[in-house]
């Protein structure tokens, strides 16, 4: 009996660890700092745990640079507004994000500037 309570408490450990260490937003982006970049949609994944944003950003030279931001879940973008369709390949965006700490070209979405206009942001949506 002693062993089986000791097995189960050692499960709810491990089980409570893995849920805190997935929630890390704040020790891989730069919180206190926004990019605004205007790229090209090269591909919107809609996949739990969150959805991505691949796209490409032309630089003053000529270059492009490809960068990806990380969403919120679909079920909460979904609450917000968003679906698997919002992004297509090809649309134009204007994407505001908390760039990565490690100074890659990925962030976390704070704000899209959808083609039409509409505006896309964390907690919010508006025209």
């Amino acid at each position: 009996m002693k062993s089986k309570m000791l097995l189960a408490l050692f499960a709810l450990v491990l089980a409570c660890g893995t849920l805190l260490a997935h929630h890390g937003t704040g020790i891989s982006y730069d919180t206190s700092k926004s990019v605004e970049l205007k790229g090209t949609v090269t591909e919107f994944v809609w996949k739990n745990p969150h959805a991505h944003i691949l796209f490409d950003v032309k630089e003053g030279s000529g270059n492009v640079v490809k960068w990806a931001a990380e969403g919120s879940s679909p079920t909460k973008w979904g609450r917000q507004g968003w679906t698997r369709t919002t992004l297509k390949p090809g649309d134009e965006i204007t994407i505001t994000v908390n760039p990565s700490k490690a100074g890659t070209n990925v962030g976390v979405v704070t704000k899209v500037v959808l083609p039409g206009g509409k505006v896309m942001s964390r907690g919010n949506t508006t025209d």
